[in-house]
């Protein structure tokens, strides 16, 4: 038997997948988590076989959770589950250690064979992932993407270089570098060119 956690912001799907995986493969669904921040204490609470998360949740997102689950569970295996599989998270993803990456489209038997595979030791990224994957046209590095991603969010320039152990002045080097690749006048207008090309 495998074991999971499941996490995922959805209510319905989350509660339709965690009574379809164990009807589809020899799985057992230890918890469930709403959020980044639940999915991180149900993962160390429960130490399952695999942690089948979410890629976009409100607060702590799926990066962020699999990211705080193995500073404690270094080698805590981990599916990632996604509606819009964006050119850039699928790097992310991998150097964060995440072995699996799957559409939350797919269907649940696909899912929970993908699970097994994952606690054999093996990997699998979805074929429409990975190509996204080659052909990641975003120009903007990992740290331009995040201190955007905090300008969309509303943070001030001081908010953000708190947030990210950066200097402001460094902040500001990397907003104004995003918006000369971005071709914008403001840090806000580039997170949103940023977001509506699903670089974010």
């Amino acid at each position: 038997m495998t074991t999971v956690v499941l996490a995922d912001d959805e209510a319905l799907l989350r509660k339709a997948m965690a009574a379809l995986l164990p009807m589809e493969g020899e799985i057992i669904v230890l918890a469930e988590a709403g959020d980044g921040a639940e999915a991180v204490r149900a993962t160390l609470e429960h130490e399952p076989d695999v942690l089948v998360i979410d890629l976009e949740m409100p607060g702590v997102d799926g990066l962020g959770a699999v990211a705080e689950v193995r500073r404690a569970r270094p080698n805590q295996v981990t599916l990632m589950l996604t509606r819009h599989a964006r050119p850039g998270v699928l790097r992310k993803a991998l150097k964060l250690g995440v072995q699996g990456f799957v559409s939350k489209s797919a269907e649940p038997a696909h899912i929970a064979s993908v699970i097994t595979t994952l606690h054999e030791g093996r990997r699998w990224i979805d074929p429409d992932v990975s190509a996204l994957a080659v052909v990641d046209d975003c120009p903007l590095t990992d740290r331009e993407i995040d201190v955007l991603r905090a300008t969309g969010h509303g943070y001030s320039v001081a908010d953000i270089a708190g947030q990210l152990h950066l200097a402001e002045g460094t902040v500001r080097n990397y907003l104004s570098n995003a918006m000369q690749k971005t071709q914008t006048q403001t840090r806000h207008a580039a997170a949103r060119y940023a977001r509506e090309h699903d670089w974010l």
